[in-house]
């Protein structure tokens, strides 16, 4: 794929779209970044080149001009000396080198047009891998919060299973101890109903042996 084809691929690319229907997102703008950065290597080095040759254009023209102009001279100095020979043919060679320079500036401005196309075609790409490196930016963003939400998420499960087995731990700890309280209460709320009892046995033992004695006494208050 030839530079010019690539650089009107990028710049017509739409990375928004791209992105939206991109499985990895930040892996595709990592490549488009590349590709970018890789094409603006290449028109850059590409435009340096012909500046170069531009330049090199321009003191050929520079040297031309200055032939044409030098032969001109010559043709006059001919002429004055009577030599309409030699006058002539100075002449055919300041047009060959007026011809000569009028060539390289043909070539020279088809350059330049050339060179400032280059410029504007490394304005736009620079213009937009500012905005793929920004889009890139804000990816990596979203993708830091998102992965601090999702452990946030994780976090929350966490401590709710945390404190779900910290409340049936209280739970469990709370039905054991009203278990072992009416396991205390229960034999001693059976102990006192069992003296109870036995009280009431004791009290009805003394109750008959003291009507025994009152008998006793009764029988012998009468014999006497």
């Amino acid at each position: 794929m030839g530079i010019f084809t690539r650089f009107r691929d990028i710049v017509s690319a739409n990375i928004n779209a791209m992105l939206d229907r991109a499985e990895d997102p930040q892996k595709l703008i990592r490549l488009m970044i590349r590709e970018m950065e890789d094409t603006l290597v290449e028109l850059k080095s590409s435009c340096a080149g012909l500046m170069a040759a531009s330049r090199v254009r321009r003191r050929r023209i520079a040297e031309a001009l200055e032939k044409s102009v030098s032969w001109g001279q010559r043709a006059e100095l001919a002429v004055t000396k009577g030599r309409d020979d030699l006058a002539r043919e100075a002449l055919v060679e300041k047009r060959r080198w007026r011809r000569e320079a009028e060539g390289l500036e043909r070539e020279a401005s088809e350059e330049q047009a050339l060179i400032e196309q280059y410029l504007e075609d490394i304005r736009l790409l620079e213009e937009k891998l500012i905005a793929a490196r920004e889009k890139q930016r804000l990816l990596a963003e979203r993708h830091r919060h998102a992965d601090r939400a999702r452990r946030a998420r994780e976090e929350i499960r966490r401590l709710d299973g945390v404190q779900a087995a910290v409340r049936f731990e209280e739970f469990e700890k709370k039905i054991a101890r009203m278990e072992a309280e009416s396991e205390l209460v229960l034999p001693a709320a059976t102990g006192g109903l069992a003296e109870s009892f036995e009280r009431l046995c004791r009290d009805e033992e003394i109750e008959h042996e003291l009507e025994t004695l009152r008998a006793t006494h009764g029988r012998e208050r009468g014999r006497s």
